[in-house]
């Protein structure tokens, strides 16, 4: 399963329904609900957003994630941001690092589209996603959006600015 191709796709393709439909799956088995922020298509329409597949050798989608543009509101997010979701593995992926290509993509793109700055939000019940995101330059920060209020609630940070 080492062949993997990372492509762009509409946030409603029918591929991205269903790893979003195992990715609430995954949220109701650690925290006993699904991921309610509500998202529409257009939100990851470039060049204000972006959404990725990536498919196994036998064209399964087996990860996803995608950005959306945020701006300074009442959620807490600030001007320039890029927020970082829907990342998932399928659990017959994971360990290939699928989730820190995607990553990498993501950030690239979001850049590209002059954003200055890579936010999300995670769970105290995704330790493994949290590690990627330290791992990956991300440092905690300012709780921000729609679980901003949870205690359980997580959100993360990194300058898309170049260091000159």
């Amino acid at each position: 399963m080492t062949d993997m191709l990372i492509r762009p796709v509409p946030y409603d393709h029918p591929d991205a329904a269903k790893l979003d439909a195992a990715v609430q799956l995954e949220y109701a088995a650690r925290y006993g609900e699904g991921d309610d922020t509500p998202l529409d298509p257009g939100m990851f329409v470039p060049p204000r957003g972006l959404y990725l597949l990536a498919y196994d050798a036998d064209d399964r989608p087996v990860a996803s994630g995608g950005w959306r543009t945020q701006d300074r509101n009442d959620m807490g997010y600030a001007d320039g941001d890029a927020e970082l979701k829907r990342m998932f593995v399928a659990s017959e992926a994971r360990g290939l690092g699928l989730a820190r290509r995607i990553l990498a993509a993501l950030e690239e793109d979001a850049r590209a589209a002059g954003r200055t700055r890579m936010v999300l939000e995670t769970g105290t019940a995704q330790p493994e996603a949290m590690a990627l995101y330290a791992s990956s330059g991300y440092e905690l920060c300012p709780k921000f959006g729609y679980y901003r209020d949870y205690d359980s609630s997580r959100c993360f940070a990194k300058p898309l600015t170049e260091n000159l």
